[in-house]
């Protein structure tokens, strides 16, 4: 099943993050995105045409985000748009990070998509 069409699930804590193999057997679900703080944490920086477009961009990981029940850290600006997720609870990787990244990924091709013209 495609991380698209996976759920957030609550992470009441006391599990041990994901290893470091298993993330990164999963980066290749989620095209662009780099593990970063020794494999807990991902990040990816999103370029935009402007500061409108960061915040519209935001705006939506953030709907995205608590439909998931799981918050990203992002930082944004005139032209980009970084966003780190990890598990707060564990203090690292959980399968839902990378649901939400690729869910973060599906909107931005979605944009890029409908600022060229294309249809859905």
């Amino acid at each position: 099943m495609s991380l698209t069409a996976k759920t957030c699930t609550p992470c009441q804590g006391g599990i041990d993050p994901m290893s470091k193999e298993r993330a990164e057997a999963m980066m290749s679900e989620v095209p662009g995105w780099k593990l970063a703080d020794s494999a807990k944490r991902i990040v990816r920086n999103f370029e935009t045409k402007d500061f409108a477009e960061s915040l519209a961009f935001v705006n939506e990981i953030g709907r995205v985000a608590e439909e998931e029940g799981h918050h990203p850290d992002i930082t944004f600006g005139w032209g980009y748009v970084t966003v780190e997720i990890y598990t707060h609870k564990i203090g690292g990787l959980h399968e839902n990070d990378f649901i939400l990244a690729a869910k973060i990924n599906a909107l931005r091709d979605r944009a890029l998509r409908s600022s060229s013209g294309e249809s859905a």
